[in-house]
């Protein structure tokens, strides 16, 4: 069953562009370790960026997802390569929701003036970063549609991630890459997430049977994460942004033994399930 019927959304034109996956881009640059005139030639970066987001096509199977997408880059600093101002920052890229990617150890040129492109051939240090993070945002959105969906768009990340390897700018992408090889293989996670969001939409139809069906293949998926990974971080956060909304739901179907299982595989948020079951009565 598909969480959302993907080709009902209306036509949203941004930059002559019919469908796009990211319908808002949202970036935000701290550059207050940039002196002034660095702080100038990065005048246009955010709008290069958000233009970029919104006037690529990413994945032409899912073409109008609608995703939001948050940017955070902060400027720690510049050095010269020959003729090139090198920026080394961190970032912080997110969907708002459960899907969240901090990268402490960023590398790249910038040119003002010049329109920011995605060449899949060629690799360039910033335009590839940028693309290597809205792969992984879309793996995660289109892995809630159907089970590992989004393995074409880990394959995307990975083979940027390889060309970034072996690019003359290659600081970070070794753990780039084991980045997205790890979050390809919790399948547990995987499957946790497409049951949760397919547990929302049957809730909102009503659907009682087949949202308790959902919740027990999450509750396995999240159980197989952690046999197969330990405490992976990714697996945490999905838990801490959703177990408000998992607690309420399983205390309004009376789920107590469900809510005990998610307090023990739960453990940091416990208080959250303890007070769900408080409220069921009986």
């Amino acid at each position: 069953m598909a969480r959302r019927n993907i080709f009902l959304i209306p036509f949203i034109l941004y930059f002559n562009v019919v469908f796009c996956q990211f319908a808002s881009v949202d970036v935000t640059l701290d550059d207050r370790l940039l002196r002034s005139e660095e702080k100038q030639d990065v005048i246009n970066m955010k709008n290069d960026i958000q233009r970029f987001f919104l006037s690529t096509t990413w994945d032409d199977n899912y073409s109008d997802l609608s995703i939001p997408i948050y940017v955070q880059i902060i400027f720690e600093g510049v050095t010269q390569k020959g003729n090139e101002s090198i920026y080394n920052c961190q970032a912080l890229f997110s969907n708002g929701g459960d899907l969240r990617y901090f990268d402490k150890s960023v590398q790249f040129y910038y040119n003002s003036g010049n329109s920011l492109y995605y060449d899949p051939v060629l690799f360039e240090p910033l335009t590839g970063f940028l693309a290597y993070y809205a792969h992984l945002i879309l793996a995660g959105e289109i892995d809630t549609y159907e089970f590992n969906g989004g393995n074409g768009s880990f394959e995307l990340a990975r083979d940027i991630a390889l060309r970034g390897s072996s690019s003359e700018y290659r600081k970070g992408w070794g753990s780039r890459t084991t980045l997205v090889d790890n979050l390809n293989r919790n399948i547990g996670l995987r499957k946790a997430r497409l049951a949760w969001y397919i547990a929302i939409d049957l809730f909102k139809d009503g659907d009682m049977d087949g949202v308790i069906e959902e919740l027990n293949t999450m509750l396995d998926g999240l159980a197989q994460s952690y046999r197969e990974l330990g405490r992976d971080n990714y697996t945490q956060y999905f838990m801490k942004v959703n177990s408000d909304k998992i607690a309420k739901m399983l205390s309004m179907l009376g789920q107590k033994e469900f809510l005990k299982d998610m307090k023990e595989l739960d453990p940091d948020r416990r208080d959250i399930y303890q007070s769900a079951l408080s409220s069921i009565s009986g």
